[in-house]
Formats: C-alpha cells, structure tokens, sequence
C-alpha cells in the first residue's frame, strides 16, 4: 500500500503477509496448500480494516481527507459525470487553474460542474496552486454560474480546498470581495444548485462554492471555518496541537450532519475514497442524482425561500441572562 497513514500501519502488515502466503500458494514445487491460512489472513485482514475505520479520531479523518492518492475534482468528473467540457478564464484578468467548471451530464442530463482541484505531483501543485483559488478562480465560477442559470442548467460544486490562495497577490485582487459576491449571488440563482465536499473544505475558500440548496459530504471529508493547523497556532500557540482543534472544531462528517451543516453524509468504501474510486463514484453519483431532482421538484419561489432559511438557521446560540443581583437588606434605624 503506497502513501499509507500512520494508522493504516497494521492493515499493510497483514496485507504483506498475506501477499506472502499467495506467493507460497503460486509455488507448486512447494507442495502447500495454503488455501485455509489465506482464507483466514483475508477474513482477519477485512475485521482490522474495518476497526480502523470505524473508529478514527477527527485528525485522523483530516488526514485521510488530505490523502495524496484521494479522488479530486478531475477524478469524479471522469467516472461520475460524462461528456465534460472545460470552460476557461474569469473574462477579466485570468485562467486560474485551481478551478475547473463546465459543461457535463449527469444521468444524461445538462448540468454546469465547478469544483477546485489539486496536482499529484510538485509541476501540478504548483499549475493548481495546491487547489488554493485566486480571485480570478472565484470569478471564473461565477462566469461559469451565470451562463448556467442563464440557460435553466443545474449548478454542481465539488470543494476540496484547504482554503483561497492568501498572498499578497490575491489581496490585491481582492479575494474577499470574490468570495463574497459569489455568497451573494448563489442565494439568488434560480437554478437548483448541489454541493458536494470530497475532500478539505476549508473555510471562506470552500464556502465561496458552498451556498447550495443541498450540501453533501463524503464520509471522511471535514468542512470548516480554519484549518486545525491554524486553530491550534492561535489556540494554543502550537501546531502540534491540532489533533486537538479538530476534536474541538466538530469537522468530521457525522458531526457536522448533527449541526445540521450538512444535509447528508455520502458513504465511502472501508478504507476510504482512494481504495474504490469506481465505487465512490457511481454512489456519489446517485446522492447527487437524487438531491438534484428533489430540488428540482419545487418551484422557483419555494426554492429561493428554502436556500435563504437553510443558511439563515446555521450557527444559532442562546445568551445567558445575568445573574440578578441578591437584594440588599434594608438597614435597620
């Protein structure tokens, strides 16, 4: 198993030995018969990797969300959807490759797919710039948005970004500004619209694709407001505590379906996405399948009231009244 975690040490020492014992079993000249050891090397295999995963801490679902050989934008773009077609450029200052959009089908139907992509190796990260949108990125989406609900097409987004690109280059740009007309102009959008995180949504920069009437997540995904790098360092002054922060942070699928952030938690085969690319695929194709011809269902107005009241009733709180103050005893003359 290449580029494995920490945590997947003992399920690549039982997959050594029981590469190990076919290799015995391919030997004729041998004369083993190995076919009861393997049969229960695989079953003990399937039970640990099971365990393993069924029980991972919040940092270590980070860590799988961040796993090099993980399915990004492209990937899904090649087996979910068919017939893809890149769209470049914001029409304004660049191409910024940190975001792919276009035109695709999903179930044979018209849809506008816009996600943010990662490179596999050094030349790609820095073409994508490690999938952290510029400005441009931002305004590229919202071109590609525009003509979608133009012309009546659905709006998929699939955000796997660690956050938008922070130099100084964008701040020139006006990053913020990007993000926040597409916050604006995705609540008006009159065209159904589903989300997807498949990987890192990290702060500002995923929810710049993130206004949706439908937000999904795959299993191991996390979506939230600061990295727990970042969380730890202004926390407690350490980075090395974020395992930590992103216990504290509530960034894992289940717990986010609980906050009612998310509206459902896509399933991914034991082991995560990387292991079954085929299989993450056609599933994540029928959620999305599904929750667009939900949304689909209603009418324009109905629409645009559910998109506003859904983000509107995120992140309520309750203050506490202080405490009376005791009554003071009226002195005696």
């Amino acid at each position: 198993m290449k580029n494995h975690l920490e945590f997947e040490k003992p399920i690549v020492e039982l997959q050594r030995r029981l590469d190990e014992l076919r290799q015995h079993a391919e030997t004729p000249s041998l004369g083993l018969s190995l076919e009861d050891e393997i049969a229960l090397m695989e079953q003990k295999l399937e039970e640990t990797r099971r365990e393993i995963f069924e029980n991972l801490t919040p940092w270590q679902r980070v860590r799988l969300a961040r796993h090099p050989r993980r399915p990004y934008t492209l990937d899904y773009l090649r087996t979910t959807f068919t017939d893809f077609e890149e769209l470049h450029g914001d029409r304004a200052f660049a191409d910024d490759r940190a975001i792919v959009g276009g035109f695709a089908r999903l179930q044979g139907e018209h849809v506008m797919v816009i996600g943010t992509q990662k490179g596999r190796d050094t030349k790609e990260n820095i073409l994508r710039n490690f999938g952290s949108a510029h400005p441009e990125g931002y305004r590229k989406a919202l071109r590609l948005m525009r003509l979608a609900n133009k012309f009546g097409l659905p709006i998929i987004t699939l955000i796997d970004t660690a956050g938008a690109y922070p130099g100084v280059g964008a701040e020139e740009r006006h990053i913020a500004e990007a993000i926040a007309v597409n916050l604006r102009e995705m609540t008006l959008f009159e065209v159904p619209i589903v989300a997807a995180v498949i990987g890192e949504g990290g702060s500002g920069g995923a929810l710049g694709l993130g206004v949706a009437d439908r937000v999904l997540i795959l299993e191991n995904a996390y979506y939230s407001v600061i990295s727990p790098e970042g969380c730890a360092a202004i926390l407690w002054k350490d980075r090395a505590a974020a395992p930590r922060a992103a216990e504290a942070l509530r960034i894992t699928a289940r717990e986010l379906a609980e906050l009612k952030l998310v509206d459902e938690i896509v399933p991914e085969p034991v082991g995560g996405a990387h292991n079954d690319l085929e299989t993450t695929s056609e599933t994540l194709r029928i959620y999305l399948w599904r929750h667009l011809q939900e949304v689909a269902a209603l009418s324009v107005e109905e629409r645009l009231k559910c998109r506003y009241e859904k983000f509107r009733a995120m992140g309520p709180f309750a203050e506490a009244r202080p405490a009376a103050a005791p009554a003071v005893p009226t002195p005696v003359t």
